[in-house]
Formats: C-alpha cells, sequence, structure tokens
C-alpha cells in the first residue's frame, strides 16, 4: 500500500491561498479608498418658525474625491460656504461641491464650509437626528452615496470644528 502525504497548504493549495489573499488584500484597498471618515457631525437646532439650518462635521477621505451633493427629506441640502469680504458676510452655493483631498481634514463648520439646510419640513429639535445622504465622487468619474443620521444639538459638540463665528453666525 502506497502511503500519500496530504499537505493542505503545499504546491496549488498554497498557490492559490497566495492568490485569495492577494485578492482579498487588493478589495480591502479599494474598500479602504472609497471610504470617509466622519467626525463631530451635528445639525444646529432650529426654532419655531426657523426655515434653514446648517450642518457641521469633519469629513476625512484616503484618497482624492469630492463631495458632489447632498441630500435629505427634510428640505433642500447645498454645500456652502460662508466669508467675510470687506466686513459683510458672504453665503455661496457650491455647485461643483467640495474637493476632498487624500488624508486632509475638511471642516464644515459655521462660519466656512457647511451643508445648508433649506425650506425644511419640520423644525429640528435637540434629541432628534437629521438623515443626510452625501453623493461623493472619486477622480474617475465613480459616485457613492453615505448615509448619515446626523444629531441636532443646539451648539457645536465639545472637540468639533468651530470658528470665530460660531456664535454670531445665523441662518434666517
Amino acid at each position: 500500500m502506497r502511503q500519500v502525504k496530504i499537505t493542505p497548504f503545499g504546491g496549488l493549495h498554497m498557490k492559490l491561498l497566495a492568490s485569495f489573499l492577494l485578492l482579498l488584500l487588493a478589495a480591502t484597498a479599494a474598500l479602504a479608498d472609497s471610504d470617509l471618515q466622519i467626525q463631530h457631525a451635528w445639525v444646529r437646532a432650529t426654532v419655531p418658525g426657523q426655515m434653514a439650518s446648517g450642518a457641521f462635521m469633519r469629513v476625512t477621505s484616503p484618497t482624492d474625491q469630492r463631495l458632489i451633493s447632498v441630500q435629505s427629506p427634510l428640505g433642500i441640502a447645498q454645500i456652502h460656504q460662508m466669508s467675510i469680504d470687506q466686513g459683510v458676510m458672504r453665503m455661496k452655493a457650491l455647485p461643483q461641491g467640495l474637493p476632498l483631498p487624500a488624508g486632509q481634514a475638511i471642516d464644515l463648520k459655521p462660519g466656512g464650509y457647511h451643508i445648508m439646510l433649506l425650506d425644511l419640513k419640520t423644525a429640528l429639535s435637540p434629541g432628534q437626528k437629521v438623515p443626510l445622504t452625501l453623493q461623493i465622487q472619486d477622480p474617475s468619474g465613480r459616485r457613492k452615496s453615505v448615509a448619515l443620521e446626523v444629531p441636532i444639538l443646539k451648539e457645536a459638540p465639545p472637540g468639533g470644528p468651530t470658528s470665530a463665528a460660531a456664535g454670531t453666525h445665523r441662518h434666517p
């Protein structure tokens, strides 16, 4: 009787395992490239009759991407930039979106870049959450959606992005 030694990771098995591990590593790298890190996300609470607010957060992308749009079932959502020009506050929508350079934290904060929520269908009360869907585009044009549930707060959470204008910047 002839004895055959079976080694589960020898020869062909080892090559298949190595190929599988390389494919898994490549897939993991591809997923990591598209993942965003979102920190300190919050939406400013509204007062009765207020039909607009802002959403703020720190966004870090592992690769060069662009935040091209935002949607919310609670109203119109737009990417905006606020600036002071000769002592006058200027607000403008960014229809081309906001670049997210690889590895660089981009702060969406009062007094700077932010997500403007307009024509709100309901008041935004602390303790509730606002559903937001971020549309992200990579340099090749591929798009992906990132769904968030953002808490409503009266003021910025500790450790989050802030600005000197945070206390005075209000939307109608």
